[in-house]
């Protein structure tokens, strides 16, 4: 693939993810907020008590063929047939083995209702694994068109029946149909809208060929699964299911920017890395353009979030969120780097180096063991504190390779990114003085505090001419016909 073609297949599916981030978030946002109006904090605790079970059986599905699947320049028929047969025979067995331990996760939390919940939620797994394959070649092929159309449909009508049994007093089970019928819904689309149908071949070969690859992505993801859901396995256990109701929410609107962005980024450098893999001056080039876009979004989105959090909070989820507040503020600086951590380690999986990614897993999920073992007997917001000293440490671990691999050190990527931390900052202390006006309610507070930091920003970004804000500029400005004219003129 010429150079020229790949940009133009990178951006493409860069517009599409971005129409999908944008829009799937969006709309879970807005369900979220209505759901968070109708439930109770606990109800959200009970569903956060099973995402550590949940996330640990889904990341067996794929067992990291897929992404394998991605890295392989040369995949077959037989390699894709294989890896589909794969998934659905772990997935029933997955889901299985959750309904048999139902009742000892029910006991371990004293919640007796979570032996249902747990077996209704083991759906996700079986229906999850007729459509990761289907996902994976539309990844593969950078094409992100479908997936988007999909995914936005699927969140609509499932967000349309969670909202719905909430209105009708159907409590915790809303969260849990929502969440069933949104996979229900986009497996059914992506078989419909995608032309891949399987053949009856399978080949142990052909898996173990890309076994090799795969399985340290697997012991990868499942390290990452346990030991991020780990924090709501502890607060669940040793704090009310309202506590962690508060937690979870807050953890949900820091991810919404930060992992949105870095989701629809992540998913288009992955394949075009890969794809790219044994140039180092373009794989530089290209790291270096992900990581400077991502954190001039992504900087003073988290430092915006946590200065507004408190009329951010009671504005849309009332009062009786207030808890979540502190909590959000914190896990705000957590989400800083989050986008850097992606691209590095992007940038290993692209270059089929499984055994660093594992490495790396390794030692940070130690790190998360001793920060949960020193800072739980002092509260949530210590165990964040935690968190966010475990993230700089894991940026020097993820960064070290990309060092050794393209020459691309972690000084120089500071230095790449200190412009737009400023800038961030400056931002923030701007939108923090707008705090202090005498504005009659938290409405009039949240809109003038977002539209000084907005304009804020982009001033600042313009006035000393950051290098990643002046491309975008000069870009949308090229776009418009009528203020090329007026420029040239």
């Amino acid at each position: 693939m010429t150079q020229e073609n790949l940009r133009h297949k990178a951006t493409t599916a860069f517009i599409w993810s971005f129409i999908e981030s944008l829009g799937l978030h969006g709309v879970r946002f807005v369900t979220g907020i209505v759901l968070a109006r109708l439930l109770l904090p606990e109800q959200f605790g009970l569903i956060g008590m099973l995402a550590f079970f949940i996330a640990v059986a889904q990341s067996f599905l794929d067992s990291g063929f897929g992404a394998a699947l991605i890295q392989k320049h040369q995949a077959t028929a037989t390699d894709t047939c294989s890896i589909f047969y794969f998934n659905i025979v772990v997935g029933l067995a997955a889901a299985a083995l959750l309904c048999l331990v139902a009742p000892w996760i029910a006991a371990f939390y004293n919640q007796p209702i979570l032996t249902p919940l747990t077996r209704a939620l083991s759906l996700i797994i079986v229906i999850n694994s007729f459509s990761l394959i289907q996902s994976t070649i539309l990844t593969k092929q950078i094409n992100f068109k479908i997936q988007t159309k999909v995914s936005l449909v699927a969140s609509v009508l499932s967000g349309i029946i969670g909202v719905s049994l909430a209105a009708a007093g159907f409590g915790v089970w809303s969260l849990a149909v929502q969440q069933i019928s949104g996979t229900f819904f986009q497996t059914v689309f992506l078989w419909f809208l995608n032309s891949w149908r399987p053949a009856l071949t399978f080949s142990l070969k052909s898996l173990r060929e890309m076994f090799s690859f795969g399985s340290r992505l697997l012991t990868s993801g499942l390290l990452n699964e346990i030991f991020d859901n780990m924090y709501l396995l502890v607060i669940g256990k040793l704090f009310s299911a309202a506590d962690l109701g508060f937690f979870t929410r807050a953890k949900s609107l820091e991810e919404l920017p930060s992992h949105t962005l870095s989701g629809m980024v992540g998913r288009v450098t992955f394949p075009v890395f890969s794809t790219i893999q044994d140039d180092p001056v373009r794989l530089k080039r290209g790291v270096q353009k992900a990581l400077t876009f991502l954190t001039l979004v992504n900087f003073p989105m988290m430092i915006g979030l946590a200065v507004i959090a408190r009329p951010l909070v009671l504005v849309l989820l009332t009062e009786k969120w207030a808890e979540a507040i502190r909590y959000l503020q914190l896990l705000c600086f957590l989400g800083l780097l989050f986008p850097v951590h992606l691209i590095n380690l992007n940038l290993l999986k692209a270059l089929g180096r499984s055994e660093l990614f594992l490495r790396l897993e390794i030692i940070k999920k130690f790190l998360i063991v001793i920060n949960i073992a020193v800072t739980w007997r002092w509260g949530i917001s210590a165990m964040i504190f935690g968190m966010i000293a475990m993230s700089i440490i894991s940026y020097y671990l993820n960064s070290y390779y990309t060092r050794v691999l393209i020459g691309y050190p972690i000084r120089e990527q500071l230095r790449d990114l200190s412009s737009c931390l400023i800038m961030a900052v400056l931002m923030g202390m701007a939108v923090y003085a707008a705090g202090m006006l005498p504005l009659p309610n938290n409405w009039s507070m949240l809109f003038v505090q977002i539209i000084i930091g907005i304009v804020t920003y982009v001033c600042l970004c313009r006035l000393f001419r950051l290098t990643a804000f002046m491309e975008i500029w000069l870009a949308g400005w090229n776009k418009i016909p009528f203020l090329r004219a007026e420029s040239a003129g």
